[in-house]
């Protein structure tokens, strides 16, 4: 009679531990984890803080899925870099997802087509900042004077050298491209002359800028109906900065606004987009991001197509149209 095989009593111990495992149906691998890039913005920047706190939504709430913030120079850097892959997400205005897409950014004819829009975030207006006593009461009187713009590749430099293009006074200025809490800190030492910060507000570098020094908000929007501004550039609209919003500015300002956009590499799937989409505009995802910046009080499921003028990205084209939004001929 033949003897049944012996097993040394550890390997015994496997197969039983194996045959469990089978039985009870659970994965003998695990789910590898998606690792993915959030491009975001400079540091004290409203990007930033939507970047990083879409990005820990994210990771928090999708299984295998982890999200990762990187900081970046702003908008301009961003779609470039969901564009060719180097990110998967990112925050990008209007206007410079629509001028990238047609081939007509600032001295750069690339036509970028790969980077999809998925919602509005928030309104992006234009700060424009003096220290009072300064003599400049005016957008005329930064003629020859040194104005910090934000960092080269961001939006905010981009809609600078429109805004003051629009008016004549591009070559007039002189431009320093730093970024927003070195620009407050700049003006506070008498390093520059004016402070451009396009972001929603309150804006923490303006704050910085207002609560250090005696601050004057330049008027923006009634400079920009006497230049071309709005032929060229349509996609910016009015927007006022209520009286009190800084320390010592009881006055309201009228400026200029693009839209925040969240986007996304055409690479990234249609279900993921979806799944993303569903739970940043949940109730508890849209608490959550209300508690990162007072700016995305904006973000609304009534809100999320404002100002878009672009392709939606496939998963967002479906999301959206489920939640019951139309989408316009630009949008598909």
């Amino acid at each position: 009679m033949q003897q049944p095989t012996r097993y040394p009593p550890g390997r015994v111990l496997a197969l039983t531990l194996l045959l469990i495992t089978v039985a009870a149906g659970a994965p003998l691998v695990q789910a590898q984890v998606q690792r993915l890039a959030f491009s975001g913005g400079p540091d004290g920047g409203t990007f930033q803080f939507f970047s990083n706190g879409i990005a820990t939504l994210l990771s928090r709430n999708i299984p295998n899925l982890d999200v990762s913030n990187m900081a970046s120079a702003g908008s301009v850097e961003n779609l470039r870099r969901v564009n060719s892959r180097d990110a998967d997400f990112g925050i990008v205005y209007a206007g410079d997802l629509y001028l990238g897409l047609h081939g007509r950014l600032t001295n750069d004819t690339t036509r970028y087509r790969n980077t999809r829009a998925l919602s509005f975030l928030y309104g992006a207006p234009a700060h424009l900042l003096v220290l009072e006593g300064s003599g400049i009461s005016n957008i005329g009187g930064l003629a020859g004077k040194r104005v910090a713009v934000g960092p080269a590749g961001s939006g905010a430099a981009a809609s600078a050298q429109r805004f003051f293009e629009s008016l004549g006074l591009w070559d007039q200025i002189r431009p320093q491209f730093i970024g927003y809490n070195q620009g407050a800190a700049a003006l506070g030492d008498r390093q520059i002359d004016a402070l451009w910060v396009f972001a929603g507000f309150p804006n923490a570098s303006v704050i910085q800028a207002a609560t250090s020094n005696r601050i004057r908000l330049l008027q923006v929007w009634a400079a920009a109906a006497d230049g071309t501004l709005a032929e060229e550039h349509p996609y910016y609209v009015k927007v006022t900065i209520p009286a009190g919003t800084y320390p010592g500015v009881d006055y309201d300002v009228q400026t200029i606004s693009d839209g925040a956009l969240w986007v996304a590499g055409r690479h990234v799937g249609d279900d993921l987009i979806a799944t993303a989409l569903s739970t940043v505009y949940s109730n508890d995802g849209l608490k959550f991001m209300h508690s990162v910046s007072q700016a995305a009080t904006e973000m609304t499921l009534d809100s999320a197509l404002n100002g878009i003028v672009t392709p939606l990205h496939g998963g967002a084209q479906r999301f959206w149209t489920e939640q019951g939004q139309t989408l316009t001929p630009e949008q598909q």
